[in-house]
């Protein structure tokens, strides 16, 4: 295979790779807590110990959307490499294989103490996967061919 056919795909294998280590122990709740729970302390000093629990799991929960989205993209784009616009051949194995990917990651965590499989993670994480694909339709289909300079 030449590196040109593989250069499209080194962002997402890139962008998994960093998936696959957010999801050790090391970045469990429990740990992440120590350095997010006193910022937000600092943030919102009148807020109860739930309220910032509340709010250490939302951004935890946006994490997990984020990253997906971010997956799916770099799915699209590498899947439709060379070409440009959008294809919904294109959007739907992206999110196939993004989808495929937070399945397997919920399942390593379940290898992970501190961690856990969570079937719900996984359809947030596909959530996110498929919020990125009607986002690369929206954008690709409003997006003006730039004109043709007059010779």
């Amino acid at each position: 295979m030449r590196l040109s056919r593989l250069r499209p795909w080194l962002p997402a294998l890139a962008w998994a790779l960093f998936i696959f280590g957010s999801s050790t122990a090391s970045l469990s709740s429990p740990h992440t807590s120590r350095y997010f729970i006193p910022l937000l302390r600092w943030l919102l000093p009148g807020a109860d110990p739930a309220t910032l629990d509340l709010l250490h799991e939302f951004a935890r929960k946006s994490v997990h959307f984020v990253n997906y989205f971010v997956l799916s993209l770099l799915l699209f784009r590498a899947l439709r490499a060379p070409h440009r616009g959008w294809a919904l051949r294109w959007a739907a194995l992206a999110l196939f294989i993004a989808s495929a990917y937070a399945a397997t990651d919920e399942f390593h965590q379940s290898f992970e103490a501190g961690r856990g499989a969570s079937a719900l993670d996984a359809l947030l994480d596909i959530s996110g996967a498929a919020t990125a694909q009607a986002v690369a339709w929206y954008f690709t289909r409003t997006w003006k061919q730039p004109a043709a300079a007059d010779s």
